[in-house]
């Protein structure tokens, strides 16, 4: 079942972090608009809509309801729904994003799967993810016990996120990584970088044939 309990009592802890750390946020953001078919398209795990407000997605599936409603006020039409059953048809987006989202699917496989059915054919899944390698991710492993919304997380590599990727049928990945430096010392914009194993924050794009 979705890991919604977390993110229904803590929105505003959730908020609060995009409010703590404006230069991580903003770096991610950048590395993800670079990575980004133009278009807009679909986020899944939508969230509160920071991350598609910004990037021009109006579509968004989010399973906790006071995220919906927060996701809402910024102009996303974000629905019910979990990713591994997306409410779309198939081939109806030609860019679906997932923003730190699959460290709490229940099922990445499948929930890719469902990604790869709703593209369209050349349609790119772009997602952005905390390398479980990586400084900040070996903090966030370390210390999941005493995080609210990590505890129940799983937390990936490059290298694992790629296979799963490569299992569901998407080809031609990309990657790029910002976050250089531990959250506390990002205090301006840390311009991404193509690759992976610098960055704690990689964003990988992937298209379906």
């Amino acid at each position: 079942m979705p890991k919604t309990a977390p993110f229904e009592q803590h929105v505003d802890r959730y908020e609060a972090w995009f409010e703590r750390h404006p230069a991580a946020f903003a770096s991610e953001l950048a590395a993800l608009r670079e990575s980004l078919p133009p278009g807009g398209g679909l986020e899944v795990g939508v969230g509160t809509g920071r991350f598609a407000a910004p990037l021009g997605i109006r579509a968004g599936v989010e399973p906790s309801a006071r995220m919906r409603v927060l996701a809402r006020a910024r102009g996303i039409d974000a629905i019910d729904g979990v990713a591994e059953a997306l409410p779309y048809g198939d081939a109806a987006f030609d860019v679906v994003l997932m923003v730190t989202t699959i460290c709490f699917v229940d099922d990445l496989d499948a929930a890719l799967i469902e990604t790869h059915r709703v593209l369209r054919p050349d349609g790119h899944l772009v997602i952005g993810f905390v390398d479980r390698e990586s400084p900040l991710g070996r903090d966030y492993a370390a210390h999941r016990a005493e995080n609210v919304f990590y505890r129940d997380a799983t937390f990936y590599s490059v290298r694992e996120v790629e296979d799963h990727l490569r299992r569901a049928g998407f080809v031609d990945l990309t990657f790029r990584q910002t976050i250089f430096t531990p959250l506390a010392k990002v205090v301006t914009l840390q311009p991404s970088q193509p690759g992976y194993g610098g960055g704690s924050f990689v964003v990988v794009r992937a298209r379906k044939p």
